[in-house]
């Protein structure tokens, strides 16, 4: 008997071979995973058909955990042991997280001195935030081969637009954990870009707002027959709908006359929850009741609509605030912008789509929902990348950036940026730098990140040597530094001497990443301070100038000290302490003015010494050996 092989509709013509990849929004609040069927993308439902499994983690005494709704469901109960919004904490260190204690949840941590990395107390043992993490991604996994009915290749796992190289890779260690091969991890904006272009087949340029349970991104793309170009993004990797549940729950407590201090960590556990369900009876409600207890009594409180748009107006200014940065960055008015896709389950209140709505000047898009664009969006990203594209379904292309600048640190201190923020990635690129002593054998180079011209105010994120460098006069050596993003925004660096072809390499791999609102703070601080930093920067360079030239015309007195006579020797010796005298003032004027003088005094010995040197070359030797 002869058997026909079906194709559906949209899929490629032989589904047997169809390669399994789904896309996995791993969120603050709630997770979810999709998946491109039939040639249609849609989000996976558990065997009760509940598409959003809250990210929430509880272990047990056994070693044990429940996930999800079960885990959700006893938090109250078991506040320590329930994990939660454990996406605020991937890549962070301990101490960077003082502030957030106290507001929602309550964890024990363990104390160590070895290690800034944060680590739980449970009754299961400690735990990381990557190893909850990997449960939460585990879950979906399953979630997502049962319904598929095979084991899959790989998934898209976005991540914050606004998430720095250390909190990318406690995502992808997490997904490792949970036997997960990552394909790419995406920016959520540039996803939720993708599910709206290519379901809409929109093209202009397009501002993506999305505020999540914990974080905050706005990214400008341009949407270009199949290219979806980033142009600029932003944000706050501490900004979410954590934040406006912990003022409603403050609110609630003012309104009743309790003090925080008066609830332990089950109350605020409890409350946190109640105050999370106000928030969203608050979008069709004027008025809610939220009943608490605390210290074993029943409290409550009428909330109104008005008072929590007053008490969280500041938060979504500050949205706004990232918004406006991200035009400028991307050199565009916001008449430019031909539409705002919302993302993220805190974009559901209305105080936050009317701020949005007045900011843009026009309604924000919501006809997808935002709780699924982001998961939809990687769907397709990830079927594009296992190879299932069907013939002539069109090719796209996407194109995301970085969030902040990457450098080196330079002599005086200075931060040398080699790519800039929002460059385009994948993308490599390197610059020359030179050794500042004669005979330096030996090069130390320091990673940071941030905007600043100053290390001090930037970010660190690795260090490392170059060793074997042959022995030259100071500025002789040629060491290319070469920094490289990949898709998903990692870092790896190469420094080369290129005479020698001595290399050194690493893998930027940091344990922790960039505190609560710094990553926001540093573009913030760095249009305040560029006038300031460019006059420092130019101080500092001033400065080397003078410890270089001081340390040669010293090397060169040892050397050559009898091509000058007694008052000339004084007379140098004299603009060298001018320039010491100096050299460490913030005086850039009077610094350049020594350096200047010490220049001049110096060329007739200059000269002398060349002289000298052509006489020691061709002492002996004849005119024709010379020809």
């Amino acid at each position: 008997m002869a058997l026909l092989q079906i194709s559906e509709p949209g899929m490629a013509p032989a589904p047997h071979q169809r390669r399994l990849a789904v896309g996995i929004d791993l969120g603050t609040t709630n997770s979810l995973v999709a998946a491109v069927r039939n040639g249609v993308a849609g989000v996976l439902p558990d065997e009760d058909g509940r598409v959003l499994l809250p990210s929430a983690v509880r272990y047990r005494e056994d070693g044990t955990a429940s996930i999800g709704h079960d885990a959700l469901a006893r938090r109250g109960d078991d506040p320590r042991n329930t994990i939660v919004s454990v996406k605020r904490l991937m890549g962070r260190g301990r101490d960077e997280v003082a502030v957030d204690r106290g507001d929602a949840w309550r964890y024990e941590f363990v104390e160590t001195t070895d290690s800034n990395q944060i680590r739980f107390v449970t009754a299961a043992g400690v735990r990381t935030p990557v190893e909850v993490s990997a449960e939460i991604l585990a879950t979906l996994r399953q979630r997502a081969e049962d319904t598929l009915g095979d084991d899959l290749v790989g998934a898209v796992i976005t991540v914050p637009a606004y998430f720095d190289d250390a909190q990318r890779q406690a995502t992808k260690d997490a997904a490792q954990l949970a036997g997960i091969n990552v394909l790419r991890l995406l920016n959520e904006p540039t996803a939720a870009a993708v599910a709206y272009g290519l379901d809409h087949g929109i093209e202009g340029v397009y501002a993506v707002y999305d505020l999540g349970g914990g974080t905050f991104d706005v990214s400008i793309l341009r949407l270009t027959k199949g290219v979806f170009e980033v142009l600029a993004t932003g944000g706050d990797t501490a900004l979410g709908g954590d934040d406006f549940d912990a003022r409603l729950a403050r609110l609630a407590l003012q309104i009743a006359g309790v003090t925080d201090a008066m609830l332990d960590d089950a109350e605020h556990a409890r409350l946190a929850a109640h105050a999370r369900r106000a928030k969203e009876e608050l979008s069709d409600a004027s008025i809610v009741d939220v009943a608490f207890e605390a210290s074993g009594v029943h409290r409550h409180a009428a909330v109104s609509r008005d008072a929590f748009v007053a008490a969280t107006d500041d938060l979504v200014a500050r949205t706004l605030q990232a918004a406006e940065r991200g035009l400028h960055d991307a050199h565009l008015a916001v008449t430019d912008i031909a539409g705002v896709v919302m993302v993220g389950g805190a974009t559901r209140m209305p105080h936050v789509r009317a701020a949005v709505e007045r900011f843009f000047g026009r309604p924000p898009l919501i006809d997808l929902d935002p709780d699924r664009v982001v998961a939809l969006g990687a769907a397709m990203q990830a079927d594009a990348l296992a190879g299932n594209r069907a013939p002539g379904s069109g090719d796209w292309l996407l194109l995301d950036v970085i969030p902040l600048s990457l450098g080196v640190e330079t002599m005086g201190g200075l931060a040398e940026k080699i790519i800039a923020r929002n460059s385009t990635i994948p993308v490599a690129r390197g610059q020359e730098f030179t050794t500042f002593k004669d005979g330096q054998t030996a090069m130390a180079i320091h990673v940071v990140q941030g905007e600043r011209e100053l290390v001090s105010d930037c970010r660190s994120l690795a260090r490392f040597e170059l060793r074997g460098i042959p022995p030259m006069t100071a500025g002789a050596a040629r060491i290319r530094v070469t920094y490289q993003v990949d898709a998903d925004g990692l870092l790896s660096i190469s420094a080369r001497e290129t005479t020698s072809n001595v290399e050194a390499s690493i893998i930027v791999k940091p344990s922790y990443g960039l505190g609560d609102e710094e990553v926001a703070r540093m573009l913030k601080d760095s249009f305040g301070a560029a006038d300031s930093d460019m006059r420092v920067r130019a101080l500092r360079e001033q400065q080397v100038e003078a410890a270089r030239i001081v340390e040669a015309t010293e090397a060169a007195l040892a050397a050559d000290a009898a091509l000058l006579d007694e008052p000339q020797i004084t007379r140098m010796r004299c603009q060298i302490d001018a320039v010491r005298k100096v050299a460490n003032s913030d005086d850039h004027d009077a610094i350049k003015d020594a350096v200047d003088a010490l220049a001049h005094g110096t060329e007739k010995f200059a000269e002398l010494r060349m002289d000298a040197s052509v006489r020691r070359a061709l002492a002996g030797k004849r005119l024709d050996e010379i020809a």
